[in-house]
């Protein structure tokens, strides 16, 4: 089973860990687009092409499952992805974890990259999803870009800015950019003890899991799979490659790196 994630950068990285993490039988194709990143400030027809075509790719590579671990790739061609691919693959996208944050927690702040904070779409996710809480969202300017890089220093002065941002009183914090759980430890040591962090990634690969398993033939092949590592593809705008560097920045970066199949 080829299980394709597309993201423009490293926010892939911790979808593709938990299903490493849960289904290590399975094989993985990671599709960054280095020359066309990051999608956020594109415009949305623009999106749309790039991720189609980022999604054609990959199916002619032998991709049985698409994920969208990715916010703008999601709200922006999701549905596109679904006409194009037909009912037959499984097309999972990302919403950030505003639910269950506002069940847990009466205050509640969302850490988005400036383009999702401002975005229509986050303000109907907070009325849909903020439950009566408090929710207050703030735009942690330049840390996607700088976790992309591989800038540690960059991403901590991000997180401080907008820690420094972010009300004394909130229960948690949720994670609105799929890149931030990458730096998710240093994100919780600036903030007070106590808050809760939420993020999509574990819950995105779950919900690709079960829509595996309801294919059926991989359910029926788990247990001998279980043996054996699936292997790791890597495509940057369509050429084969590798993970780039600034992906050894992060452990999860590392592990991947570590089981991908080299470009010929």
């Amino acid at each position: 089973m080829i299980v394709a994630l597309i993201d423009s950068g490293l926010g892939m990285l911790p979808t593709a860990l938990w299903l490493r993490t849960k289904r290590p039988e399975l094989n993985l194709m990671l599709a960054l687009d280095p020359d066309g990143a990051p999608w956020g400030p594109k415009p949305e027809q623009w999106v749309i092409d790039r991720v189609l075509e980022t999604a054609q790719c990959c199916l002619d590579r032998g991709a049985e499952v698409i994920v969208l671990p990715c916010n703008t790739a999601s709200v922006t061609a999701l549905e596109h992805v679904r006409e194009l691919v037909g009912p037959g693959v499984p097309v999972i996208g990302t919403v950030p974890a505003i639910k269950p944050a506002a069940a847990a927690c009466d205050s509640v702040a969302i850490w988005a990259t400036a383009a999702t904070t401002s975005s229509r779409y986050q303000a109907d996710l907070i009325e849909r999803f903020g439950n009566g809480s408090s929710v207050v969202s703030i735009a942690c300017h330049g840390l996607a870009e700088a976790i992309d890089r591989g800038e540690r220093e960059a991403a901590t002065a991000a997180i401080a800015s907008a820690a420094a941002r972010t009300p004394d009183d909130v229960g948690a914090v949720v994670l609105g950019c799929t890149h931030y759980p990458l730096v998710a430890d240093e994100i919780a040591a600036s903030l007070p003890a106590g808050v809760h962090l939420f993020d999509s990634a574990e819950a995105v690969a779950a919900q690709t899991i079960r829509r595996i398993d309801a294919l059926g033939e991989a359910g029926d092949a788990r247990g001998a799979l279980h043996a054996r590592t699936g292997s790791v593809e890597v495509y940057l705008s369509g050429r084969p490659g590798s993970l780039p560097e600034s992906a050894r920045a992060f452990p999860v970066g590392r592990l991947l790196t570590a089981g991908a199949s080299q470009p010929s």
